[in-house]
């Protein structure tokens, strides 16, 4: 038993004896704590995160409006199921950011850098515009992952402030994004988790899928690659008008090259500006030795594409295209289907490293205008199925192109656009006609210097609206002074329109009204196949009959609603031409191109409308796509109609002006 003494002693001493590592803690400090959570492990969506990395002052140093330099990173991290194509998120920034780099990312609307961002912006995927899911990479983070740095310029918000956006989600359809949070150890970051919105129909889409479904809109632009060479490619381009109202004249259409490529030729449209110079002075005449760039149509990193003239339609070298050559209008389908459509194709010359078939990368930042038309904003290009194609030979099959992408474009309804028509009122029961507002179409700071901007228009006679703004002032003096009117003093600007619009009461009695429309066209552009859109409220239009000197139906819009009259003009004036100068030389005026007819209406189905007061008037007057500026005021029955004193003195007024003119 002696031998077993030392051995108990020895378990007792290591039972009782506290450890040096452990007994040189104080007893007061607990053992750590695990690390915490990070929010983007809990989301098991689309998990993104905004966080600010630093700002300081830059010049110039004015405390009333100090500017500030921003750097930041937008994450998007794709945590869910299913693999996010063409990512796009919305970033609220709120301190009137100038944006002056983005990396990896571009601005969906194809605004250029720097851009001002300070009423938010939607950015976009590029190069990389797809995120894969954890399932497809086995958790690979760098495909899994998009990491925007941004670089800017914010205001007012002064350092150790930090200048947060109000709010980040994902646009893409179908998902819903709960408002960002400040994450717990960080007062420099916001993060949100975007989840799949269960009542959102979407098709079935498992991880084998390519391409995304096409998308509706106003106006879609699709580049369809259908010939494809090492060094470069034939790309055809298609726009399509799908908005019953919305149409393009003189269309201009502009991108991006990202990967330094040029066009070295085009048929059925073409490069506003022809010039290869930016080829010569740049890396591609090192890589392209042997090529005359004389030849070369435009190596602008931006070119500005236009249509060609019909007499180019059949040219074997620039037309030879179906729907090219149109002097640049796309017609709604309401007015002519064949019309709605316009196509061109292009060659693209590539660059290293993109130097094999399949390297194929679209342009960016697409916008496209008319003259007198709507505004578009334009979306990123998303890779689609390849395009159909009848096969060339005859056989009852088709032939698909190579790579697709579509643009979508929708029209814009900001409150800060500018009109560029505007309309009058008049009235049987009233003398006077409602001209359009001053500076309706917008006043350039020359102009104000002599007018006011912000004094209401004053009425006019009849007589003045055949007459050009800047010689309807003795015309308009007279009238006012005879309905004793104050004269302001500076007068007020005109509309400055290149169109505006007429809208005359012309009837009203028991059975039913009329009204009368007149287009006068005081630009210097004709208009070929015009049309005018005029939404009335209900009341009025369940009793609209016919035009008599238009082509005018009802036009049925989506949800079945008809309440706008669609209207054209006739064969044979079809075409608003523009202003001209007057035939007799001895009165050296310009008068507009015009075009005008009567439209009947029933009361049959409309017992009590009030004609006189809104009823009988529009509520929206769209001309060739562009929504029009309404008058503020309307005629009131209580103006007064002419007495037989008024009409002689405003006779010899307007006898004494005409003199004057002559």
């Amino acid at each position: 038993m002696g031998f077993l003494l030392p051995i108990l002693l020895g378990v007792f001493f290591l039972f009782t004896v506290t450890p040096p590592s452990l007994s040189q803690l104080p007893p007061e400090i607990d053992p750590p704590a695990p690390a915490p959570i990070s929010p983007s492990e809990l989301c098991n969506g689309i998990f993104l995160s905004y966080t600010f990395i630093l700002g300081r002052q830059i010049p110039p140093n004015d405390t009333t409006d100090q500017p500030y330099r921003f750097e930041s990173v937008l994450t998007v991290l794709n945590n869910g199921r299913e693999e996010l194509k063409e990512w796009r998120v919305f970033v609220g920034f709120q301190h009137h950011e100038i944006l002056t780099s983005a990396t990896d990312a571009i601005i969906v609307n194809g605004t250029d850098l720097p851009a001002p961002v300070g009423n938010g912006t939607i950015f976009a995927g590029y190069p990389v515009s797809d995120l894969k899911t954890a399932i497809q990479t086995a958790g690979d983070l760098k495909q899994m992952t998009a990491t925007i740095e941004l670089v800017g310029t914010q205001f007012m918000v002064a350092p150790p402030a930090i200048p947060l956006p109000s709010n980040i989600s994902l646009v893409n359809d179908g998902w819903s994004c709960p408002e960002p949070t400040a994450t717990p150890l960080s007062k420099r970051q916001i993060t949100t988790c975007c989840i799949r919105d269960p009542t959102f129909e979407v098709n079935t889409t498992t991880i084998t899928d390519k391409f995304l479904p096409r998308q509706p809109g106003d106006l879609t632009i699709m580049y369809d690659v259908i010939r494809a060479y090492d060094q470069n490619y034939l790309a055809e381009v298609t726009m399509e008008n799908h908005n019953p109202l919305g149409r393009l004249d003189h269309w201009e259409l502009s991108f991006d090259w990202m990967r330094e490529e040029f066009i070295q030729k085009m048929q059925g449209a073409y490069p506003t500006v022809v010039d290869a110079t930016k080829c010569i002075f740049g890396p591609q005449s090192q890589i392209y030795t042997g090529l005359d760039f004389a030849d070369v149509l435009t190596c602008e990193r931006r070119p500005i594409i236009v249509d060609l003239p019909p007499t180019k339609a059949e040219d074997p070298v620039l037309g030879k295209i179906p729907s090219c050559c149109r002097n640049g209008t796309i017609l709604p389908r309401t007015m002519d289907p064949s019309k709605s459509a316009s196509v061109f194709t292009m060659q693209v010359s590539k660059m290293p490293p993109d130097f094999n078939r399949s390297a194929l990368f679209p342009p960016q930042n697409w916008r496209i205008k008319g003259t007198l038309n709507p505004d578009y904003s334009c979306g990123p290009p998303v890779r689609v199925s390849p395009t159909l194609y009848p096969d060339p030979s005859g056989m009852p099959t088709n032939k698909t192109s190579f790579a697709s992408w579509q643009i979508v474009c929708n029209i814009t309804h900001a409150k800060t656009e500018t009109p560029k028509c505007c309309v009058s009122y008049s009235a049987f029961f009233n003398d006077s006609i409602i001209p359009c507002n001053t500076c309706a179409c917008g006043c350039v700071s020359e102009t104000r210097r002599t007018c006011s901007a912000e004094t209401p228009s004053l009425l006019i006679p009849p007589d003045a609206l055949l007459v050009p703004f800047e010689n309807r002032t003795s015309l308009t003096v007279a009238w006012n002074a005879l309905k004793h009117k104050t004269i302001p003093n500076p007068m007020p600007c005109g509309d400055n329109c290149g169109v505006s619009i007429n809208w005359h009461i012309a009837t009203d009695y028991r059975g039913g009204w009329t009204a009368r429309i007149t287009i006068f066209n005081w630009g210097e552009i004709d208009f070929p196949d015009w049309f005018l859109a005029v939404q009335m409220k209900k009341p009025a239009i369940r009793g609209f009959e016919k035009a008599y000197s238009f082509n005018a139906s009802l036009l049925s819009i989506e949800g079945g609603v008809n309440n706008t009259i669609f209207m054209e003009g006739l064969p044979g004036l079809e075409y608003l031409v523009a202003e001209r100068d007057e035939l007799d030389p001895k009165k050296n005026l310009r008068v507009p191109g015009k075009q005008q007819s009567v439209i009947q209406f029933s009361k049959k189905l409309t017992p009590g409308i009030n004609v006189p007061e809104r009823d009988g008037f529009p509520a929206k007057v769209i001309f060739n796509g562009e929504e029009c500026l309404l008058p503020d005021v309307l005629p009131l029955p209580s103006g007064g109609r002419r007495n037989g004193f008024d009409t002689m003195v405003l006779l010899c007024m307007v006898i004494f002006v005409v003199a004057l003119v002559i």
